[in-house]
């Protein structure tokens, strides 16, 4: 991996040099993984201007644990422990550019607070401040083979733990225990642990997104939704399933739920490389809007996964962009009819070409309406 770290960050120099800037700093935690294989709480990496990455150095408060969820730092990188470990690694880092005759510096405005802004200028203030504009979120856009490979096993893990809580008693339980049992199954089956809070919904809970678990039973004849991720080696998937507890679903609950598929079906059906981002929100989100249901969607039908649950691109009315081959992208549209319940199907895909058998579907759980 030492050499695909240090191409990346040969590519990220690259566009601080063509943008006037002598050395880089990256402090958004996800960047720094991306960059270095690992990111140490507030720790920061600093690009020099020399192809090669001579003088690049990661500057963290402590040593770099090598820990899972923190990542195994590229061996390749320099380490540098801050002497005071309560400073700050970004100001740190700017001290070290300037002694170094650096007279510029891009930064990561989207992420710096302006006092960390100002401090930062205050330490070396001969040193011209740039923006970096989201370039490595940018490089980050695209996986390469090794992070869907990563991506995959998180899929396979949530997949593992969603099945076998599927095949468990689940009458009586509340919402708060079943998903502090899926976050412990997640672990078991080799996660670093959960991608994001894992949303368990029944009855009038259901199909709420983002819903916080609470101490809601489950009883006969709910719709129960469920909605989990696994990280491993720091990428996050996610999946979202809905069912119906203990009987044969009522009418209404299976006409809700066949539309609810239909619409995900068609946004899964709809990602290809060039497609428009907006084409893919609205693939999806016409279906439901044609029912009737288009006031209360969410202002997303998608997004982007990787080192962090929400990335780019968003599938949304006014996203601009358009898909890529080897971009992993969520499709999860949603109906919340309130005081009923409702219907959440979520998966994680990664954009292929027809060519190559269309998009690659992560997350296998079935899709049907169960009874549980």
């Amino acid at each position: 991996m030492a050499e695909v770290y240090a191409a990346r960050r040969d590519r990220l120099r690259e566009r601080a040099t063509a943008g006037g800037s002598a050395a880089a700093l990256v402090s958004r935690p996800a960047n720094v993984r991306y960059l270095a294989g690992a990111a140490p709480h507030g720790a920061v990496l600093l690009l020099g201007r020399e192809p090669g990455g001579g003088d690049d150095v990661l500057l963290c408060a402590r040593p770099p644990s090598g820990q899972t969820a923190e990542g195994r730092a590229d061996e390749e990188l320099r380490v540098q422990v801050l002497s005071a470990p309560a400073g700050d690694a970004a100001v740190a880092a700017a001290d070290v550019a300037a002694a170094r005759g650096a007279d510029s510096l891009a930064v990561e405005e989207h992420h710096l607070t302006v006092a960390r802004h100002r401090a930062l200028g205050s330490v070396a203030p001969r040193l011209r401040l740039a923006d970096l504009n989201r370039a490595v979120e940018q490089l980050r856009l695209v996986k390469d083979a090794e992070e869907i490979s990563c991506l995959r096993i998180a899929a396979e893990i949530a997949d593992q733990a969603l099945g076998e809580l599927l095949e468990s008693i689940l009458v009586g339980r509340t919402e708060r225990h079943l998903a502090l049992e899926l976050e412990r199954r997640l672990v078991d089956h080799g996660a670093d642990g959960p991608a994001f809070p894992t949303s368990v919904g029944t009855g009038p809970n259901s199909g709420r997104g983002g819903h916080r678990p609470g101490d809601r039973r489950v009883e006969e004849g709910d719709f129960l939704s469920v909605c989990l991720g696994a990280t491993y080696r720091g990428y996050r998937c996610e999946i979202g399933r809905t069912f119906v507890i203990g009987t044969s679903p009522a009418d209404w609950q299976i006409d809700l739920y066949d539309l609810v598929f239909a619409a995900q079906r068609a946004g899964r059906e709809s990602l290809a490389p060039g497609v428009e981002c907006r084409e893919a929100d609205r693939a999806a989100r016409q279906v439901l809007d044609a029912a009737g249901y288009g006031d209360g969607l969410a202002q997303l039908t998608g997004h982007g996964v990787g080192l962090e649950i929400e990335e780019d691109p968003q599938l949304a009315p006014a996203a601009m962009g358009k898909l890529d081959a080897c971009v992993p992208v969520t499709v999860e549209p949603g109906v919340h009819l309130p005081g009923r319940g409702g219907v959440r199907i979520d998966d994680t895909l990664v954009v292929r070409p027809e060519a190559d058998g269309g998009p690659e579907l992560l997350t296998i759980t079935t899709k049907e309406l169960l009874a549980l």
